[in-house]
C-alpha cells in the first residue's frame, strides 16, 4: 500500500465508537525522517491529511468494528488506535491497538473539550451515545519529544533537567514527564532516567502557532550534566509538522474535455518541482476524462461531476464554487473548460482563477479550439501559442500572466499546430501557478473573517441596546442572552412560555438583488413576533441567525439594525444571535435568516380561548404582501418583464418595483396588546402563507366556520398579480393575505371596546370582516360571501 499514514483513535463503549481528531508522528529520530525507528519524536494534530469526508469514513470502519465484535460476543470497550493508510483506493487499515498512542495522545487529548472522565465512565457503561464529545474547533496541538542524546540506542541517564517551569510557563503549553525521576536528596530537582524523557506539547488556533508555543518551550530546557556541567545532553528533532505547516498551495480544476495540459501540472505537484497540490477535479461532463485523471490522484482529491441541467449559469457557478470551496481550494485551473463563468463566479475567485487560451491574446480572443489553429494559419501569421490569463467576467480579457510562443511552419495544419501549442501548456501553467500564487493560508483564506465577525458586533452593538426593555439587557458578545421573567412581571408559576421561530424565504432574493437589507430584518422580527401574539403571548426577546459564504459587514449590519427596528416596534430585546460565515455552504453575496422569539402569557390567558357562534371578525390590513408567496411574486415579476429597478406599476408613489415589494411585514403586537390585556379577544389569526383560508380555520374549533360578508377590495399590487397570474379569488385568497394581515376573534358585545382601543393604538383602518356561525358537517371552516374587486 501507498499514502501518507495516519493515527486515528476512537472511544469505544461495546456498541459504537466516537473517532478523535487524527494525528501523524514523527518516527524516525533525526530530521529529514532520518536515522533509526524511535517510539515518536514528536506529533501533532489534527492531520490536513485526514479531510472531513475521510473521518467520516474512518470512523464508520471504527464504529463498524466495535458492531461486529460484540455481534460474535467479545464487545471491545476501551481506546481502539486504528493506524490508517489513506491509499489512492481509500483509507485501509495497518493495525489495530488497545491503547492510547504516544506520543498522539499529548497532542490529541489538550484538544478535547468534555471532561475525560466523563466520556470514560460513558464508555465503560455502555451510554457513549448519551455523551457529547467535542474537540476543539479551529485549534491544532503538537508535541516535540526531548530525549537523550544518542537515543534510540545507547544514551545516558541521570542528568538534571533545568528550565521546566520556564518551559511550562509559555503559554498554551504542556509539559508531558516519561523517562523522569526525581533526585535521591532534592525532589526539586528532575532528572533524566530513559531514552524519550520529555513531551513538550504547544496549542494554539493553528498549527503554526501550536509549533512556535512548544519549540519556544523546548528552547528553555536543557539536560546538564552535574559534573562536567555539559549542557549539550538533549536531542530533539527541528522540524516536526514541517511538511503540514508549510503546506502545498491546494488547486482546484474545472474541465469538460481530456485535461491533457493538467499532465505536467500534476507531475510537477508529485515531483516536488511545484509546492502546490491538486486537490479537486470538477466536471460538467459525466464522460469526461479529466474526472479520470482525478481520481488517479487518491482519495484525498474531490472529484466531481456537476450536472447543469435545470441550473442557470449563476446557480451552477455556485454549485461548483461550493464543491472547490468545500475541498479547501485556494487556486483554480480552467483547463479546457466549455463554459462562459458568471460574474459571481469571477468575482469570487478574482485574482485566484487562471485559464489557458491557445493563442497569443489579444489575437483570436474569443475564439475555441482548432477554430483559433485554423485562424492563425489563414491570416499566415508566423507565430502563435498560449496565454495563461486570469480570469474576468470578460472572456479572454483578464490580465496575462505568461504566453509561451511556437513558430508557425510552411505546411502547418490546424492539428499540427494544435500539438506544438498545446505542449506547451502544461508548463505554461506551471510557470503561471509559481509567479502568482502564494503557500501560506488562513482562515481568511479559507473564506472566514474572524476580524469582519468582530467588527460586525460592535458595529451593532447600538442598535441592540436601543432594544432594551425590562427583564433584558441587551448586551452583546457572550455565550447567551439572559432574560429575567420576575422583572418582566410574570410569576413563573402562573406563565406560559411560548416560542416562535421563522424566516423570510425567497423575499430575500429581491433584497440580495436590489441590495436593500434593512427591510428584510423587520420582516424577520414580524414573521415570529405576530405568531407569538396569535397565542395571546407577549414577545419577551429576539434572537436571530444570519448565515452567509463570506460576511459583508456593512450587509450584515443593515440586516441586523432592520431586525433591530423590529425588535423596537415588537417591544422586545434583542439580546443575541449568531453570525455564521461558511463559504462551502452558501454561494458569494448570498446569506440566509432564521429568527427566534420567545413570549410569555398568564397560564389562563392562552389563545384561542372560547370562541363560538356569534364572534365578531374583524381584519386588520396588511402592510403589502408581507413575507410569504414570493416564489410566484418573483415569476410574475419575470412573466411582467420587469426588472427590481423597474419603475413600479401598481404604485406610481412607490418608486421602483423593489421598492414596493420590500415594504417591510406589519407587526401587530403593539395595537393587540391592549385588547389582550383587557380580555377582550378570544382568538387572532395571523394571515401568513396559505392565506386567510388555510390560517383563519387555525385559531377557529372545528365546530364553527367563518362567514366572510365584509373582505375589503383587493389592494394595487394583489389586483395587479391576480391580473398577471389569472389566478382567480380562491387560490388568491389561500396565496397571498390580499390586503388583511391580523384577524381579531372579538365576543359580539365587545367590539365596540375592541375598536376604541385599537384606534387609540394607532389603527386608522378596521374591517368589519363578518361573523362565526355553527358549521354544518364538514363544510369548508371559512365561507366568502363577498367577492374580491
Amino acid at each position: 500500500m501507498t499514502g501518507p499514514e495516519a493515527s486515528c483513535l476512537a472511544f469505544c463503549d461495546g456498541r459504537t465508537a466516537r473517532l478523535m481528531p487524527a494525528a501523524q508522528d514523527h518516527k524516525r529520530a533525526l530530521d529529514g525522517d532520518g536515522g533509526l525507528n524511535t517510539g515518536g519524536m514528536g506529533a501533532y494534530s489534527p492531520a490536513p491529511c485526514v479531510t472531513p469526508e475521510l473521518h467520516r469514513e474512518i470512523e464508520r470502519m471504527c464504529v463498524r468494528t466495535v458492531e461486529k465484535m460484540a455481534e460474535r460476543g467479545t464487545p471491545y470497550v476501551g481506546i481502539l488506535y486504528a493506524g490508517m493508510m489513506l491509499t489512492p483506493n481509500g483509507p485501509s487499515v495497518l493495525e489495530f491497538n488497545c491503547r492510547f498512542g504516544d506520543p498522539e495522545t499529548q497532542v490529541i487529548l489538550p484538544l478535547l473539550e468534555t471532561d475525560l472522565y466523563e466520556v470514560m465512565i460513558a464508555c465503560c457503561d455502555g451510554r457513549l451515545d448519551d455523551v457529547d464529545v467535542r474537540f476543539r474547533e479551529n485549534a491544532s496541538a503538537a508535541t516535540v519529544v526531548c530525549a537523550a542524546r544518542g537515543y534510540p540506542e545507547s544514551y545516558p541517564k541521570g542528568m538534571s533537567i533545568r528550565g521546566l517551569d520556564d518551559a511550562g510557563a509559555v503559554d498554551g503549553v504542556k509539559v508531558y514527564h516519561a523517562g523522569t525521576r526525581l533526585d535521591d536528596d532534592d525532589a526539586r530537582i528532575a532528572r533524566c532516567n530513559g531514552g524519550r524523557v520529555l513531551a513538550v506539547t504547544g496549542t494554539g488556533s493553528s498549527l503554526a502557532d501550536a509549533l512556535a508555543a512548544s519549540y519556544k518551550a523546548v528552547s528553555q530546557i536543557a539536560f546538564v550534566d552535574d559534573s562536567s556541567c555539559n549542557d549539550d545532553l538533549m536531542h530533539h528533532r527541528t522540524d516536526i509538522a514541517k511538511g503540514a505547516v508549510r503546506r502545498r498551495l491546494r488547486i482546484g480544476v474545472l474541465g469538460s474535455t481530456r485535461g491533457t495540459s493538467l499532465v505536467p501540472v500534476i507531475e510537477a505537484c508529485a515531483n516536488g518541482t511545484l509546492h502546490a497540490e491538486i486537490v479537486a477535479v470538477v466536471s460538467d461532463r459525466s464522460s469526461a476524462p479529466i474526472l479520470e485523471k482525478g481520481r488517479s490522484l487518491g482519495v484525498t482529491v474531490t472529484t466531481k461531476f456537476l450536472s447543469a441541467k435545470g441550473l442557470s449559469r449563476d446557480q451552477f457557478d455556485a454549485e461548483c464554487t461550493s464543491v472547490l470551496v468545500g475541498a479547501g481550494v485556494e487556486y483554480v485551473l480552467l483547463v479546457g473548460y466549455m463554459r462562459i463563468l458568471s460574474k459571481g463566479f469571477t468575482d469570487y475567485w478574482a485574482g485566484r482563477c487562471i485559464n489557458v487560451h491557445p493563442s497569443l491574446l489579444p489575437k483570436h480572443s474569443g475564439g475555441m479550439d482548432l477554430a483559433v489553429h485554423q485562424a492563425v494559419i489563414d491570416n499566415k501569421e508566423t507565430e502563435s501559442g498560449c496565454t495563461i490569463h486570469e480570469v474576468t467576467e470578460e472572456v479572454d480579457g483578464g490580465p496575462i500572466v505568461v504566453q509561451k510562443v511556437v513558430k508557425v511552419e510552411s505546411g502547418e495544419t490546424a492539428e499540427s499546430l494544435k500539438a506544438k501549442v498545446q505542449a506547451l501548456e502544461g508548463p505554461a501553467f506551471i510557470e503561471a501557478i509559481r509567479k502568482k500564487c502564494k503557500t501560506t493560508v488562513s482562515y481568511a483564506d479559507a473564506g472566514v473573517s474572524i476580524d469582519a465577525g468582530n467588527s460586525l458586533v460592535e458595529l451593532i452593538k447600538p442598535s441592540c441596546k436601543a432594544t432594551r426593555r425590562p427583564g433584558c439587557d441587551a448586551e452583546l458578545g457572550g455565550f447567551g442572552g439572559l432574560f429575567d421573567l420576575a422583572a418582566a412581571g410574570y410569576k413563573s408559576e402562573d406563565t406560559i412560555i411560548i416560542g416562535a421561530t421563522d424566516g423570510v424565504g425567497t423575499k430575500l432574493r429581491v433584497a440580495h438583488l436590489t441590495k436593500k437589507h434593512e427591510s428584510v430584518g423587520i420582516d424577520l422580527v414580524a414573521m415570529c413576533v405576530n405568531d407569538l401574539i396569535v397565542a395571546g403571548g407577549e414577545p419577551l426577546f429576539f434572537l436571530d441567525y444570519f448565515a452567509t459564504g463570506k460576511l459583508d459587514v456593512e450587509e450584515a449590519a443593515s440586516v441586523v439594525r432592520g431586525i433591530a427596528e423590529g425588535c423596537r416596534q415588537a417591544g422586545c430585546g434583542l439580546i443575541g444571535g449568531e453570525t455564521a460565515e461558511m463559504p462551502s455552504m452558501y454561494a458569494p453575496g448570498d446569506y440566509d435568516l432564521a429568527g427566534f422569539s420567545v413570549g410569555a402569557v398568564h397560564r389562563d390567558r392562552v389563545l384561542p380561548q372560547n370562541v363560538s357562534a356569534g364572534d365578531v371578525l374583524l381584519g386588520l390590513p396588511s402592510s403589502g404582501i408581507h413575507s410569504n408567496g414570493f416564489s410566484l411574486v418573483r415569476k410574475l415579476v419575470e412573466k411582467a418583464n420587469l426588472e427590481y429597478d423597474s419603475s413600479c406599476p401598481w404604485d406610481k408613489n412607490a418608486g421602483t418595483v423593489g421598492d414596493s415589494l420590500l415594504t417591510p411585514t406589519k407587526i401587530y403586537v403593539k395595537c393587540c396588546l391592549p385588547l389582550l390585556n383587557e380580555q377582550l379577544l378570544t382568538g387572532l389569526a395571523h394571515i401568513t402563507g396559505g392565506g386567510l383560508l388555510e390560517n383563519l380555520p387555525r385559531s377557529l374549533p372545528s365546530n364553527v366556520k367563518a362567514e366572510i360578508t365584509g373582505h375589503p377590495p383587493l389592494p394595487n399590487v394583489f389586483s395587479w398579480m391576480k391580473q398577471i397570474s389569472g389566478l382567480d379569488d380562491h387560490e388568491m385568497l389561500r396565496t397571498f393575505n390580499c390586503g388583511i394581515g391580523m384577524v381579531l376573534i372579538v365576543k359580539k358585545d365587545c367590539v365596540d371596546e375592541a375598536k376604541s382601543l385599537l384606534r387609540e393604538a394607532g389603527e386608522g383602518v378596521i374591517y368589519d370582516l363578518g361573523v362565526l356561525t355553527d358549521r354544518q358537517g364538514s363544510e369548508e371552516q371559512v365561507e366568502m360571501k363577498s367577492n374580491l374587486a
